[in-house]
């Protein structure tokens, strides 16, 4: 139960949304009402991803504004990761060591922008998969254009940590080599895109081995693709895995939340 304007609200529909970068400058305005409309749809607990040293403040702003609702996880995105990424990642060891943390994240590979750096990323990548493990937490998984070649990486680890790959785009085999590595896949409004290439996977693939996320404020579902994306939309989200599956939005919502709450062990 929550309280919106209208008074005690109760939905059957319980949804967690795994990610959601809602410390964005481009909620500065109206994150109250981000939130008000998220608790509406019945997104039951937010979980926060970092990008790096400047997003700190404002995801522990949101943690306090809102506790046990909006839950930050600690990591160096990689789009983040620069030539001096060393000093980025003693802040994120230094703040595993301060207090907890439910993951190591987002953090990963990105080829989409520059592909000279993916050396570094990568090891930047391993190193964080490392502070995962040495706190016994998840990783949440951006793999931006290097799906294969961020599977691979895992692939090749001794003790590959577990976790989620966020805003999956591939194909049913790079699902199904995430699912035997132990992870899950994060699905988001590019499973609702007229030509987003999701439907063979949200067919073949499991319930069990998916959950919800937006990565609000980017890739709004449709019908609001291009806009800003919230929380509150995540329930299109769902509603599409239902119509494919052709199952109750309950039974996605049921699934996708023990998913969840399953990986962050909350």
């Amino acid at each position: 139960m929550w309280y919106g304007k209208k008074g005690p609200m109760v939905d059957n529909n319980q949804f967690v949304e795994t990610h959601a970068h809602i410390y964005s400058s481009k909620f500065k305005e109206d994150i109250a009402d981000v939130i008000e409309r998220s608790q509406e749809a019945g997104v039951s607990k937010i979980y926060m991803p970092n990008v790096d040293h400047e997003s700190i403040d404002g995801m522990l702003e949101l943690e306090n504004k809102y506790p046990e609702y909006c839950i930050p996880m600690m990591g160096l995105h990689p789009c983040s990761v620069k030539k001096d990424f060393e000093k980025e990642l003693y802040i994120v060891e230094d703040w595993l060591s301060k207090r907890p943390f439910v993951a190591v994240g987002e953090i990963g590979t990105d080829l989409y922008w520059d592909k000279s750096l993916f050396e570094l990323q990568k090891e930047a990548f391993i190193i964080q998969c490392n502070l995962a493990n040495q706190n016994d937490i998840p990783v949440i998984i951006h793999c931006r254009e290097s799906i294969d070649e961020t599977i691979e990486i895992l692939e090749g680890m001794a003790n590959a940590p577990k976790g989620i790959f966020h805003c999956f785009t591939g194909d049913v085999e790079q699902a199904k080599r995430i699912i035997a590595l132990g992870h899950k896949i994060g699905i988001g409004g590019v499973a609702t895109f007229k030509n987003g290439g999701l439907d063979p996977v949200l067919l073949e693939i499991d319930l069990e081995n998916m959950v919800l996320e937006t990565d609000c404020p980017y890739l709004a579902p449709t019908p609001y693709r291009g806009k800003r994306n919230e929380p509150a939309f995540i329930e299109l989200v769902a509603q599409k895995i239902s119509d494919l599956k052709n199952i109750p939005v309950s039974e996605v919502a049921q699934s996708t939340t023990n998913s969840a709450l399953q990986i962050f062990k909350s």
